[in-house]
């Protein structure tokens, strides 16, 4: 099962690159990137040991889409989308936070809520909620990273603004971003029969200007129900029909592996990465409304990416 998940590209003006868990990200002549959705894929923080197929165009064409439907909200990075893997943009100044927008109590936040917790990144949650259960509006929690490569740490509001990370004027700029782009997911999921569940959101700054960055509104960054049921599992405290990796999550934690030192990753075997990505095809279909039309993975697959990114590469370095 042929997956893409290195690449070695060396690119016009090329002055940097760098590998994410799933995106390899060239810099070019210090003003743009070119951004390559792999097909790897990672769950607590680990790259788990195989790629899966269709994975890299799924993600990249999914936030493609809402970065051009959601362009009347706030700037954004992305300039063109020339391959299916590919997205080309400008080259801005990431902000050391990443805006976590929930509509719902579940995921990690029910985890913790579970155990205890009625505060989460200075946001106070109420006694007597449950599993799935809407918040009367969406709540912002807020994470950080210490140091590149560390795990995501909650944050609240007040610590980003007193430790100087990001300034009060701009954290208030992007609170606002993320809340109106959140209620614009929301819309676009409800007129497919899906509930934006959670999300998060990145900024940057270019020419002192506030940018979105990176991914918006993928399987990978977003949790989706299904609309249909909701309310009837909800009331019988039943699992929710998910949109998300979370099932991904799930079949680790099932096997043993929750990103805890000295657990080991079980094994992906064929049937496993083809059910995968089975399901990130699954996503694309019910989140963008459009058939999936896959890229061919044929022997010249790197020879078109570059070519591709060649294309729009020499119009912008002209």
């Amino acid at each position: 099962m042929k997956a893409i998940t290195t690449t070695a590209f060396d690119f016009r003006k090329q002055t940097g690159k760098y590998e994410g868990k799933v995106r390899d990200v060239y810099t070019i002549d210090g003003k743009y990137i070119v951004m390559i959705a792999t097909d790897r894929i990672s769950a607590f923080d680990v790259i788990l040991p195989r790629g899966i197929p269709y994975k890299g165009q799924v993600l990249n064409q999914i936030a493609s889409m809402f970065l051009d439907d959601t362009a009347d909200i706030v700037q954004n990075w992305k300039i063109s989308s020339p391959d299916p893997m590919v997205t080309v943009g400008y080259r801005c100044q990431g902000l050391p936070v990443e805006m976590i927008v929930r509509g719902y109590l579940t995921g990690s936040a029910w985890r913790a809520y579970k155990n205890g917790a009625r505060e989460i990144c200075g946001v106070r949650i109420p006694d007597g909620m449950r599993e799935h259960q809407k918040f009367d509006r969406p709540i912002i929690t807020p994470t950080t990273k210490a140091d590149i490569g560390s795990h995501d740490e909650d944050i609240s509001r007040e610590e980003i603004i007193r430790r100087g990370l990001v300034s009060e004027e701009d954290y208030a700029r992007i609170e606002d971003y993320a809340m109106r782009l959140f209620e614009r997911g929301t819309e676009m999921a409800a007129s497919r029969g899906l509930i934006l569940v959670d999300t998060k959101y990145e900024f940057g700054k270019r020419d002192g200007e506030i940018y979105l960055i990176d991914e918006i509104h993928t399987p990978d960054s977003s949790r989706y129900f299904y609309s249909d049921g909701y309310q009837e599992r909800f009331e019988k405290g039943e699992p929710q029909r998910q949109l998300s990796k979370e099932f991904v999550r799930e079949w680790l934690m099932s096997n043993g592996f929750s990103g805890l030192k000295g657990q080991t990753l079980p094994e992906m075997d064929d049937e496993r990465v083809s059910l995968i990505s089975q399901r990130y095809i699954e996503l694309y279909e019910h989140i963008t409304g459009k058939r999936f039309e896959p890229a061919e993975y044929g022997d010249n697959v790197y020879g078109r990416i570059e070519e591709n990114v060649n294309g729009i590469l020499s119009r912008l370095l002209i």
